[in-house]
């Protein structure tokens, strides 16, 4: 049995539409698909939920994550910490499989290896097309370099407890699994015999960072942080991650609970830079047990000509942060220490304050 699981946020339902009726027409049925939604929001659940009803392959999760970054490893993890026995594969919703990927990959597991895809992209204009699978024109193929798309048994990838949580937002988990995987002692290999995938067309995520703040979550500077953890994995040797937490991700009644606490009272700070790295670096991390809520505001700035004059002249002028850099800042410290906490973070739609509320155990 192959387990195919889908990690999904907030993407075109046509996408998923194409992948999964591609593997409606597989030659061989010896499959399950595991469609895990990772907190998109209301209405691309709504699409994605409509969808998923034509498809009785599918086994489908919701995860009270839409006020949190994205994270693909947890979402993966979700399901494969739940998995008994078999071999699991990692989609990705562009994917166009070829008719016999399935009973390739059946007979690539016999010898207990990993195993990862080369695949073929297509342009914009190709994928706005319907074709047979042969009939695509390919714009280019992926190399070896590419190391997502990875096919491994579940006992080997439960053994180093799945993928590294620690990654956020884009970049470095699928390179970081197969590193571990080949520490432990199990072979990852690359199959380019035949093209049994084809990649439709999207605008590269990471071309989508801004500069500014943006109620959708984003964080400058991540993708470097990524690459940093992942050359320390490579350098330590490292096989086992995570805590025995691995896999899980915080309930429904959390989420509803944080939400309910945020509703009422909220401590207000302000950007100043002195009081948002007390914030950080004293207050965050001694907080007792508790659910605690914070709103950051910009300061309102008396632009009084008398105000001005006797602030440059007692020499009293308060430093702010930018709300960017605030954002970049708290989640920085989220993703490194906060993680496996319950939270809640929110950029308000007039991106003039950020809700952060947390359950501290």
């Amino acid at each position: 049995m192959i387990s195919i699981i889908y990690p999904y946020r907030n993407r075109d339902i046509q996408r998923v539409k194409n992948s999964l009726e591609s593997l409606q027409f597989q030659t061989n049925k010896v499959f399950e698909v595991h469609f895990v939604n990772y907190g998109s929001n209301e209405n691309y659940t709504h699409q994605i939920e409509n969808l998923l009803k034509g498809f009785s392959f599918v086994n489908y999760t919701y995860l009270y994550t839409k006020k949190q970054p994205w994270n693909k490893s947890k979402a993966i993890n979700s399901v494969l910490k739940n998995l008994e026995t078999g071999y699991f594969f990692v989609a990705d919703i562009d994917m166009i499989f070829h008719s016999t990927f399935i009973d390739k990959a059946l007979e690539l597991s016999k010898n207990n290896e990993a195993w990862y895809f080369q695949v073929g992209f297509l342009s914009e204009e190709e994928s706005k097309t319907s074709k047979k699978f042969e009939d695509y024109t390919i714009k280019f193929k992926s190399n070896k370099e590419a190391t997502g798309l990875t096919m491994c048994s579940v006992k080997s990838a439960k053994a180093i407890r799945g993928f590294d949580e620690f990654y956020h937002f884009w970049g470095s988990e699928d390179s970081d699994f197969h590193v571990r995987l080949k520490n432990s002692g199990c072979n990852v290999n690359y199959f380019n015999e035949k093209l049994l995938m084809l990649h439709q067309w999207h605008k590269i995520y990471r071309h989508k960072e801004s500069e500014s703040l943006t109620a959708d979550l984003q964080v400058s500077g991540i993708v470097q942080l990524n690459s940093c953890y992942l050359k320390q994995t490579i350098q330590n040797k490292k096989t086992i991650v995570n805590g025995n937490d691995w896999g899980e991700t915080q309930t429904k009644q959390q989420f509803e609970k944080l939400v309910a606490h945020s509703n009422k009272q909220n401590k207000l700070i302000s950007n100043g830079c002195a009081e948002i790295d007390y914030f950080l670096f004293q207050e965050l991390p001694n907080l007792k047990p508790g659910i605690y809520s914070f709103q950051i505001r910009a300061k309102q700035q008396n632009t009084s000509l008398k105000t001005t004059l006797k602030s440059v002249l007692k020499n009293k002028k308060t430093q702010c942060y930018s709300l960017k850099t605030i954002n970049d800042k708290l989640l920085f410290h989220i993703v490194n220490f906060y993680r496996n906490n319950p939270y809640n973070y929110n950029v308000s739609k007039d991106l003039k304050s950020i809700t952060f509320v947390i359950e501290k155990p």
